[in-house]
């Protein structure tokens, strides 16, 4: 394992924040490891250093011209992609779950055709809330030039309709409720994220 996942994984693991039990994640699959970013992002600290290590990151990707808009998804991402955005000297907005459960703009955020933007999560998994913010921006005529998380679950496979990079890839497993071990097992899940399935 690089340095910087391992050093990534060693604050996970001194903050709590890397939980090992039966979960239920945001695209409706169940594993035995979740990563609870929140319990990292919460010391501003960590925070900020994230941020920036993202940001160089994707800064990685990008063609010569710079950013003018991070954009997250509502909840998780919140935190990081503002830390991204300061750091990259870009303006920051979110998308969050309309009625119908698709992503949308609101409080009066928007993009502007020809703007370029990067999509910043906290965790990937199927790459779903990141491909969903990806399609948004570039309907509404952004150039969406790159994505990037803290941890990357799907072992680098999952595909958000843009180059991408993650502090951390790991290869965890994950399974649909009615193959899920644990569930068969008897074990109770717990659906630790922010948003109720």
């Amino acid at each position: 394992m690089p340095p910087q996942e391992s050093s990534v994984l060693n604050l996970f693991e001194r903050t709590s924040a890397y939980l090992h039990g039966h979960f239920r994640l945001t695209s409706g699959l169940h594993s035995s490891e979740y990563l609870q970013c929140a319990l990292v992002l919460q010391h501003p600290v960590h925070a900020e250093s994230l941020g920036r290590d993202l940001a160089r990151q994707v800064v990685a990707l990008l063609p010569s011209d710079g950013v003018n808009v991070v954009a997250s998804p509502a909840v998780g991402g919140l935190i990081i992609g503002h830390e991204v955005a300061r750091t990259l000297g870009a303006r920051f907005i979110f998308t969050e779950r309309g009625t119908d459960g698709r992503m949308i703009l609101r409080r009066g955020f928007s993009v502007q055709p020809g703007e370029s933007v990067v999509v910043i999560e906290d965790v990937v998994t199927t790459g779903g809330s990141t491909r969903e913010v990806v399609e948004l921006l570039a309907a509404a005529g952004a150039r969406v030039l790159a994505a990037g998380s803290i941890i990357d679950r799907s072992g680098g496979s999952a595909e958000v309709g843009a180059p991408r990079t993650a502090l951390a890839t790991l290869q965890v497993t994950a399974w649909l409720p009615e193959n899920c071990p644990l569930c068969q097992q008897g074990l109770p899940v717990v659906k630790p994220g922010s948003r109720a399935v």
